[in-house]
């Protein structure tokens, strides 16, 4: 009796219906799928096809085999005890990486446990060996103020603010891809590390051995896909607010920034400009002449964004045929109403090609042919009023099964048109991401956080976390979306250090609903959204003005140094924002630092981001010297100071003399 076989560069194993493949995938890295009763699909929800490798290693025995792809071995034993297979992952030193847990014995358990259900997809759960003092990192976008995240458990699906981007790096040296896109959750536990998928068809995933966390990086880059390089309008400052409702206000503003000489790089007009979500066109009682604004704001040098939602009113003038044509989610039951807000709204359905080229086809029209080259993609995971995900149903599939790909196909629709369109230089705003996001410009912003210096450090960890899991494009409200009154000072204060952390983030961009709002209502006497209170950098008083002036002129300056940190991030697939143990891995230290982390590879940034606080501690990672850019003074690595920071001045430290046109300018 053969457990084991060869096919090709894969090895196969069979036992009583199920079979499982490992297979070399890009380089030091090994792809595991098993299936029960069929056959090994072809399919993948994240990973795309690896490059030229060299041939994998296989030997094969009679109760266990192995393959080896570089630096990364796996051995799979049969165990006599029910004929359970266990899979452990090895570096090239022969160090345990990972490893799937045991059968028990008379306990039986198994490591990759397929319940079927009902239409032939399976609930599945994937259990390895936990290892006690392992550290883990990645995962996309959680709103918790942790960075190791042992311990954890989390939800494997998306939500307003919360990405999920199933990749992690542990410590130990390897990085991990969950190559699922359905709903589930992982366990990080500190006895069994478990994987969970709603429903699916197999078990599927992608592990990389490394010896520095930037080389584990750089290979899921490789089979995942890198972003395109960042325009130069990306490498400024942002301005934005809920909302500017008409086109007088749009270009007032623009004028006002112009007129004090305040560099712009792009102004956004946010959601409900248009009559009804899904007609995705202006409100010609609100912008009469949107050509014409479009064009007057380039000519201050300043591109347009748009916001774009991806719901479409029971009211909307495409409604019907998009309903009649199938372009929309559909609901298992009950009424298709998936978000009550203005009314009625389902979802375009961003998993259906034919819907991709209609909502592009409208959008082309009505913003694109305006001259309109950036989006501002909302409502991003989607936004279900509630997240009943077995409810709703895709062109692709059940969302159950296969949900999580809803953004990544969101910003691809508009990537591809663009393309399409012959527009080279891309970024789009959005507000989830999935693995792979980052191949179609997709720019990720934290959603609708609070305006508290508790969600404040928590955007700390998330833009960190977002790096390490393959997008480097993210950013924040700055400010936080709700709660924050103009005229408070102590949102001002908040503002402030918000602003200065919004600098050295990989965009710059200011936004919220402030209050108190303004409610605005149209001839026909409908009320419409609100626009909040002001929100420009001149709103806030006459001393956090000169500093934020300050701060935008900084982040012209660093445009040469922005644009190789983006260049990077394009051809390597590196963090913009990065760990402190990115650069540092030896440095054990650097793996647990929760609020300060590295702007590239030289600037060490500790943001203020506790109220009324006007120093902190710094720790500066060892094995470099690190000059104080408010004072100039040099210091070892290795220690902890406690630094002063005015309000008007962040913390920051240059690496080795590297930048050293940034000390005295902060």
């Amino acid at each position: 009796m053969a457990f084991f076989e060869k096919q090709g560069r894969n090895l196969v194993f069979r036992e009583n219906g199920e079979t499982v493949m490992v297979s070399p995938w890009g380089r030091n890295s090994l792809r595991m799928r098993a299936k029960i009763l069929e056959d090994i699909g072809d399919e993948s929800a994240a990973l795309l096809a690896p490059g030229e490798m060299s041939e994998p290693v296989i030997e094969i025995g009679e109760m266990e085999a192995s393959i080896t792809n570089g630096k990364i071995h796996a051995r799979l034993v049969v165990n006599p005890w029910g004929k359970a297979l266990q899979t452990t992952f090895y570096n090239e030193k022969g160090e345990v990486l990972l490893q799937e847990i045991p059968n028990g014995g008379a306990l039986q358990k198994k490591a990759r446990h397929f319940r079927p259900l009902q239409g032939g997809a399976f609930s599945l759960k994937a259990s390895f060996v936990a290892n006690p003092k392992e550290k883990i990192y990645g995962m996309g976008q959680y709103q918790q103020e942790r960075m190791d995240l042992k311990g954890c458990s989390l939800e494997l699906a998306h939500r307003n603010s919360q990405a999920s981007v199933p990749f992690y790096i542990s410590n130990l040296g390897y990085g991990f891809l969950w190559n699922n896109a359905a709903v589930g959750e992982v366990h990080f536990g500190t006895n069994t590390m478990e994987w969970t998928s709603m429903a699916t068809r197999q078990l599927d995933y992608w592990i990389t051995a490394g010896d520095t966390p930037a080389e584990i990086e750089e290979a899921y880059a490789d089979v995942t896909g890198k972003a395109p390089m960042m325009p130069e309008y990306g490498l400024g400052f942002w301005q934005c607010k809920l909302r500017y409702y008409n086109q007088e206000q749009v270009l007032e503003i623009a004028r006002e920034y112009k007129r004090r000489e305040i560099p712009v790089d792009v102004l956004v007009i946010d959601y409900y400009h248009w009559p009804r979500c899904g007609d995705w066109r202006f409100d010609e009682e609100y912008f009469p002449a949107p050509e014409e604004m479009v064009r007057e704001l380039h000519e201050m040098g300043i591109e347009t964004m748009v916001s774009i939602w991806p719901q479409v009113d029971w009211r909307s003038e495409n409604y019907e045929e998009m309903k009649q044509q199938g372009l929309l989610v559909k609901s298992n039951i009950g009424l298709d109403v998936q978000m009550l807000f203005h009314g009625n709204n389902v979802f375009m359905d961003a998993t259906n090609p034919r819907t991709r080229d209609y909502v592009w086809e409208k959008c082309k029209k009505n913003y694109a042919d305006l001259g309109i080259r950036t989006f501002w993609l909302d409502e991003a995971e989607p936004e279900f009023t509630t997240y009943e995900f077995e409810n709703y149903r895709y062109q692709a599939g059940p969302v159950a099964e296969i949900g999580n790909i809803y953004p990544r196909e969101y910003a691809r629709l508009f990537y591809e048109g663009q393309q399409a369109n012959g527009q080279e230089d891309i970024v789009n705003l959005i507000r989830c991401a999935w693995a792979g996001s980052q191949r179609y410009g997709a720019l990720v912003w934290s959603g609708d956080i609070m305006s508290t210096y508790e969600d404040f450090r928590k955007q700390i960890c998330a833009g960190i976390h977002m790096g390490i899991s393959g997008i480097p494009w993210w950013t924040t409200d700055i400010g936080g979306f709700h709660g924050g009154v103009t005229a408070d000072p102590d949102f001002r204060e908040l503002l402030v250090r918000w602003f200065q952390f919004g600098t050295f983030c990989p965009v710059m961009r200011i936004h919220g609903c402030r209050q108190p709002g303004k409610q605005i209502i149209n001839k026909a006497g409908e009320v419409r959204e609100q626009t909040g209170a002001d929100n420009e950098i001149w709103s806030f008083g006459e001393e956090a003005y000169p500093i934020l002036v300050k701060f935008i002129r900084l982040r012209e300056k660093m445009r040469d140094y922005t644009r190789s940190l983006m260049k990077e991030a394009h051809e390597k697939g590196t963090p913009v924002m990065r760990a402190l143990f990115y650069e540092f891995p030896q440095d054990t230290n650097c793996w647990d630092i929760t609020d300060e982390y590295l702007y590239g590879p030289d600037l060490l940034i500790a943001p203020v981001c506790h109220e009324h606080a006007m120093s902190r501690s710094v720790y500066l990672p060892a094995g470099a010297v690190w000059t104080d850019a408010n004072t100039g003074k040099q210091y070892e690595g290795g220690q902890t100071l406690e630094v002063e920071a005015p309000l008007a001045t962040l913390p920051v430290f240059v690496r080795d003399g590297r930048q050293a046109w940034i000390v005295g300018e902060i």
